[in-house]
Formats: structure tokens, sequence, C-alpha cells
């Protein structure tokens, strides 16, 4: 016997309707690119995301079609999640600290129809355009009076475009599992890897992060979105700011501290969340100026662990509380968040502290274990270590295009990649990493990749790449070379053969040369030895 409540599908378009008919006037504020600052409201956001519906829909945009985004976080970026969330074509965001190879697969494995970008990026997609198959139209999100000269080919302004659109548009009235969003990985070796997010997914997701053992935010908030919405799904605040009614900063692209603590006291923000480095330049910035938070009550940690030092210095210099919290493309992206339990609420600062250093708490919808070799479940004991493994309705069950289907094992579980301990309270921490990644400010750089571009230099025999711990950004990669014998070289004419073989920001901080690289029994490099020769070593940008 089936229940007799009425099929209420969870799509997207929900959410933003929501919003205009129960606190349209709530507001979302934009920096621009020129440093300007907008105003709009989620009234005003609905209306424009329903005329580029309709826009979109008359040029030929259908149901299940991928269209790409490169954009700061803005008020058009939002405008146009929904304007193509919102008749069931596929919001799919790019990152544009990728490189241009890896941006030319994305889009091209994506089969994107239209793109849509900020003017920042113009030069970077009229580089790759010509080798991009699938794309018709290039949107540049400004007015007619700042459309630049491009030979982006049939490109359009993003308020020209809006107004062949109008109201007559139906949004919604397909399957809750419909996908809405796309987002590609690069945190393994070989080619990105897509995560094809579904209404429902998107929709319990935002819930779950508005519940109060998680971001527990409401519409008495205001919060200054630093994590960028083309980095795992923005940490679910585009959908859950207008489902709570909670007013939306967005920073635009300066994220340095004077920038940021503008906003966030012009605003009077009382919630924000973003990576460890965001913080430590706000942290400076306040330090050097002696200014004071005075509205802001929490800050979510997350993408790189946080720092102990953050931590103590926002709740003791500031009164403001840190939220540390893990996730990942493939978790839509919360998996957990360490808010004090009414266990801990009693304990002494520093043993409090320890809890809320750890990654955290799984919400409902997050089931979470730690497995051997072997697959036997381990205790959750705060000892021992082994792989993390999730699974719920917002995980990811496969990737998009892949020939190699389902990524779960045979009881439904998706392998994070990391290794970890879960304490009897439920608390997860992050050990150690199953693959040869560094997490450099909260994006990962692959060490494989960046030796197998290292390797071309002609001088090179092996190389290796491992990460070592930097104050600012977490981890940044030192690379290990064998020369070939007779052969010499300098780390200089490294970073030249590299320079434009790689995103800038994957540049290894230094390069240093040893007699030989040490394999394990199987033949491959060990980089357990190399860190162990390493790990008194400085990087020379500390």
């Amino acid at each position: 016997m089936l229940g007799m409540m009425q099929n209420w599908q969870l799509t997207c378009d929900k959410i933003l309707t929501h919003a205009k008919v129960n606190h349209p006037d709530r507001f979302v504020v934009s920096r621009q690119l020129d440093g300007s600052i907008t105003r709009t409201s989620y009234g005003e956001i609905y209306d424009r995301s329903r005329r580029l519906s309709s826009a979109l829909i008359k040029r030929g945009i259908k149901l299940g079609d991928r269209v790409g985004t490169m954009a700061w976080n803005n008020a058009r970026h939002m405008e146009t999640w929904y304007g193509l969330m919102g008749f069931g074509a596929i919001c799919h965001t790019l990152n544009p600290r990728l490189h241009p190879n890896q941006l030319k697969y994305i889009i091209n494995h994506a089969g994107d129809r239209m793109f849509f970008l900020d003017l920042s990026f113009v030069p970077l997609l009229e580089a790759v355009q010509a080798e991009l198959s699938s794309v018709q139209t290039y949107v540049l999100m400004c007015s007619r009076d700042q459309m630049p000269q491009t030979t982006l080919p049939n490109a359009v302004c993003f308020e020209d475009l809006l107004a062949e659109g109008d109201d007559d548009v139906v949004w919604g009235g397909f399957d809750e599992n419909t996908a809405c969003g796309l987002c590609y990985t690069s945190g393994t070796t070989g080619n990105p890897k897509g995560v094809l997010y579904s209404h429902r997914s998107n929709t319990l997701m935002a819930m779950t992060c508005a519940m109060p053992n998680m971001m527990g935010v409401s519409g008495t908030d205001t919060c200054l979105m630093v994590v960028p919405m083309f980095h795992a799904n923005a940490w679910a605040l585009t959908f859950t700011a207008p489902m709570v009614g909670m007013n939306l900063v967005m920073p635009g692209p300066m994220m340095d501290g004077a920038s940021i603590y503008q906003l966030l006291d012009s605003e009077k923000c009382t919630v924000s969340a973003a990576v460890p480095t965001i913080w430590l330049m706000l942290l400076n910035y306040l330090e050097e100026t002696g200014k004071k938070l005075p509205y802001l009550n929490e800050v979510l940690i997350g993408g790189s662990a946080c720092p102990r030092a953050i931590m103590e210095t926002f709740d003791k210099e500031y009164g403001v509380t840190v939220i540390h919290a893990w996730g990942m493309t493939e978790t839509s992206p919360l998996g957990t968040a360490a808010r004090v339990q009414p266990e801990i609420e009693d304990l002494p600062y520093e043993e409090q502290l320890s809890y809320r250093l750890k990654q955290g708490v799984p919400p409902y919808i997050v089931e979470m274990r730690i497995v051997d070799d072997a697959h036997n479940e381990l205790p959750k004991d705060g000892r021992s270590s082994g792989h993390l493994l999730v699974r719920g309705p917002a995980v990811s069950n496969a990737y998009f295009g892949a020939e190699n289907g389902s990524i779960l094992d045979e009881d439904g579980w998706f392998n994070t990649g990391d290794v970890a301990t879960i304490d009897p309270l439920g608390y997860m921490q992050i050990t150690d990493r199953s693959k040869d990644v560094i997490k450099s400010g909260g994006e990962w750089i692959s060490s494989i990749d960046l030796e197998n571009a290292a390797l071309g230099h002609p001088a090179a025999a092996e190389c290796a790449v491992i990460g070592l711990p930097h104050p600012k950004w977490d981890e940044r990669p030192l690379l290990i070379v064998q020369l070939k014998p007779g052969m010499e070289a300098t780390p200089e004419s490294f970073y030249e053969f590299l320079t434009g073989k790689i995103a800038r920001w994957w540049m290894p901080d230094d390069v240093v040369f040893v007699e030989a690289i040490p394999h394990g029994p199987t033949g491959k490099i060990s980089k357990l030895e190399l860190r162990k020769t390493f790990k008194d070593y400085k990087l020379p940008t500390i």
C-alpha cells in the first residue's frame, strides 16, 4: 500500500519560486569586475531567470542540453543557473583555474551547446574556441555598452539575450531525478570526470545544509558566499540561500583580505564559507589594520583542513565560531560538519577544540564507514584508520559519459580515496590520502600529471612530485628530479619548460636534484621514502 501524499517533485525551480513568493525583497549583492557594487533581490532574479529560460528555449536549448558557464560569483551567474535548470537544461560550471587543455577536454566531453562567461575569461575562451566542437553561441555576461570586440563566434551580450525572452515559460514539470548540474573533478589521475547532479540531489543537499547541525542558516542571516559557484556546487549555498530567505553577498573576483572585510562589514554578514587560504588573508589584514568583525558569527571552512591557528584566532580574537567541514564534488558536496555535539559541549576548550578540528559528523542523508584493504568494516574508535566510504541520495553513482559505469562497490558505497578515522561520537577525521594528489588552497594538483609534464624536459631521467606543508596554501608541490647521465639542468630551466604546459598555480615551489629516485617492490616510485627524505625540507616560498 502506498501513502496518499501529493507527488510533488523536488526540482530546483521550486526553490527560486518559493523565494519569489515568500521573500522576494531579500537582497543579493554582487561585486562586479570593476569593483562596483550592484544590488538586486530574489524577486528580480526570479523574473530575469524566467526571461532567460524563454530566450534559451527560443534559441533551441532543450531539456537535457548542457550549457557551460565560467563566471565569478555574481547575480548574473545565479540567474544563469536558475534560467537553465528551470526548464530542464543542465548547468555545467567550469573552473577557470584549469589548464586550457583540460578546459578543452571538459567542454568537448560535456558537449556544451552554449557557453556563458564573464569578461575576465574572454581571452581564455578565444584561445581555445577553434578546438571546441559543440559550442554554438557564447554569451558574455555584461550589458551592451560593456560588450568587447571578440573573435568568439555568435557572441551575444547577456542583457541582449535576456531581451529576447518573455514571461511565457513553464518551469518544472519533469521528474525530480532529471539532471540539472554538471561539475568535473580532476582530483585523480587521467582525464577530469564529470559529476552529474539531479534536481532531487541538489534539493536534498540544500535542505541538509540549512540544518542546525550543518550550516545552520536561516532568513535572519546574511551570507558572504566566497566559495566559488564553479567549485563543488558552491557548497549548495546558491540553493540554500533562496530556500531559507538568507540574504546573499557575492564577492566577484576580489578575494583579498581587504575586499573580503569590506563586504563582511558593509553588508553586516553573519555567516560565510570559504577555503582556509581566504581566511588566512582576512586574518592577516585584520592584524595589520586592527579592525574587528562585529557582525560575523560563523565561518564554514572546507576544501582543505583548517589549521589550528586559524580556528583559535577566530575564537579568541574575534569571537567568530569556525565550523570545520568536509566534502567533495561527488558528495554534492557537504559530507560532514564539526559542530559541537551535546556530549562535548561541557568539555574544556582544548579538549573541545580537538573535536572541532576533525572533519566532523555526517548529516542524515550521508552514511559513512571505514574499511581495511580487505573491505572489512573497522571500528569507530577514533584510532582505527581505513578507507573512507560514503553513500546517500546526494552521492554520485557514476561519472558522466564514462564507459566503466558504476563507481560504487556491490553494497552501494563510494570510495572517497581518503583514509580516515571515526570516533565513538561519529566525528570523522582525514588522516591521509590514498591518491598522490596535492591539495593547494582547496584545489587539487595531480602529482602524476605534474610528473609526466616535467619528464618531458630533455635532461630528466625520472621525476617525482610530493606535497610539502605550506602555511598559506596547506600544501605546495616539490619537484624531485633524477637527471640523465652526463646532463645538467637548473630549477629555472624546469620552470621555463613547464610554463604553458600546466596551470600556473600548479608550478612547483621548488625543484631539487637527486642521484636516484627510490622505487618500491613493484617498481613504482616510492613516495613514502621521498616523504621521509624530505620531511624536514623547507620550501623557499615559506
